[in-house]
């Protein structure tokens, strides 16, 4: 009965923290990632429909393929690399979402490192 007792606190506390998990509101619609390279803040805005991204940065645009590995992860490849860095597949996994967000980590298939970051959503 102790045992019990002491666990409780422990769990509801556990309990009141549950990420959310809405994955599949953002399979599509249009976004926006907004990250720093050497010290300036950089933007780019894609779009995203199921199983297609069309990315566009600094002007350019271009566009990969998604492959839904769950609802919350899934591999993303440059359907026109343009050398070999390009031709490499990223691994995205969405850690947790809100209303018009989400954090996710990212990554190279295969690859032990990863980074994190947060899209929003624009439409």
């Amino acid at each position: 009965m102790k045992k019990i007792i002491f666990l409780f606190p422990f769990l509801a506390l556990v309990s009141c923290y549950n990420a959310e998990h809405n994955c599949k509101d953002f399979k599509t619609g249009k976004f926006k990632f907004e990250f720093e390279v050497n010290g300036v803040k950089k933007t780019t805005y894609f779009e995203r429909k199921d199983d297609i991204e069309i990315e566009t940065f600094e002007g350019k645009t271009d566009t990969a393929t998604i492959r839904w590995v769950s609802d919350c992860e899934y591999v993303l490849q440059k359907k026109h690399p343009k050398n070999m860095a390009e031709e490499k597949a990223i691994s995205m996994k969405i850690l947790n979402t809100s209303k018009d967000s989400y954090t996710f980590e990212f990554g190279l298939v295969g690859s032990e490192e990863k980074q994190r970051g947060k899209v929003y959503k624009v439409d």
